[in-house]
């Protein structure tokens, strides 16, 4: 079985699960934090909506300078808006997904980089970088966005099987 065909159902399903958690997201709570150390709802749900792109990033790529020049790259803007996140999240999926379905086996074995000021932070081949600094840490951040949810008394969407508010298994 080729990469590719054993890859897309993950993220197929992932990606879905979180675009679900991303629909609950309530306008009015994007300022929300459960604590001041705590990031506030609506930059949890960009950065959500925003770690496609390290797909992209690395399928096009070689590497990524998180601080070029010792100056560090501008994280992208927080959404405004519900409808805006869903848009953003969109595009970044849909601008993965393509970097991802156009790859052979090949490609996802070469190596890749992430450095800070020239200096190699870590390497590892795309299809780790895919599976662990795309995949896992959408789950993360999606958990975490799932704890915000019930604090604020939105309903916890079904994920890998029944959350306290819906149960898929009982139709």
């Amino acid at each position: 079985m080729a990469i590719l065909e054993s890859l897309l159902p993950e993220l197929d399903h992932e990606w879905t699960m979180a675009r679900t958690s991303l629909e609950r997201v309530p306008g009015d709570q994007l300022a929300w934090k459960p604590h001041d150390k705590s990031p506030a709802m609506g930059w949890l749900a960009g950065h959500i909506a925003n770690i496609p792109t390290w797909g992209t990033i690395a399928m096009t790529g070689t590497e990524l300078d998180m601080e070029p020049g010792g100056q560090r790259i501008e994280p992208p803007p927080e959404p405004e808006t519900p409808d805006e996140l869903l848009e953003t999240f969109d595009k970044n999926l849909a601008d993965m997904r393509a970097a991802v379905k156009g790859a052979a086996d090949a490609d996802f074995i070469v190596e890749w980089s992430l450095l800070m000021n020239g200096a190699n932070v870590m390497t590892m081949p795309r299809i780790a970088v895919i599976r662990s600094f795309v995949i896992n840490h959408m789950i993360h951040h999606r958990a975490q966005l799932g704890v915000y949810l019930r604090l604020n008394d939105v309903p916890v969407p079904s994920i890998y099987g029944p959350s306290a508010d819906e149960n898929p298994l009982k139709k």
